[in-house]
């Protein structure tokens, strides 16, 4: 049996249409969600902003943590600060991950799709 197993990409044509921005592509630039390389990118971007959103309200949380619970002293504030930036940093992270998660679990079809023409084909025009 010296064949080589099937892989995902075997079931589908050469060209395929993605799911997100309704434009026919390459096989080789569509994941297994049909996400077009260019869809990807702009969910990562759209997740990123709300990541930072993430990032912030994680940090604040944690200063207001450190400044209710722990009471720092003014002596080593530096310490406290650089503790409540890198929770920012990495809160913004995780949340951006969970968000990228959510969006590729959701797969909302043609959302990214521009329609033809623009606003004169809408209808009442």
């Amino acid at each position: 049996m010296g064949g080589s197993r099937p892989t995902w990409r075997d079931r589908y044509p050469d060209e395929v249409t993605c799911v997100r921005c309704l434009e026919v592509k390459d096989t080789a630039h569509l994941d297994r969600l049909l996400w077009c390389d260019t869809c990807r990118r702009r969910a990562r971007e759209r997740a990123s902003w709300w990541g930072w959103l993430g990032g912030v309200l994680f940090g604040g949380a944690v200063a207001a943590y450190i400044w209710f619970a722990i009471r720092p002293s003014t002596l080593v504030i530096g310490g406290w600060v650089g503790t409540v930036l890198m929770a920012v940093w990495l809160g913004a992270k995780a949340s951006r991950e969970i968000i990228y998660g959510a969006m590729r679990f959701r797969n909302r079809r043609a959302v990214e799709a521009v329609p033809p023409g623009g606003d004169e084909d809408a209808p009442g025009r």
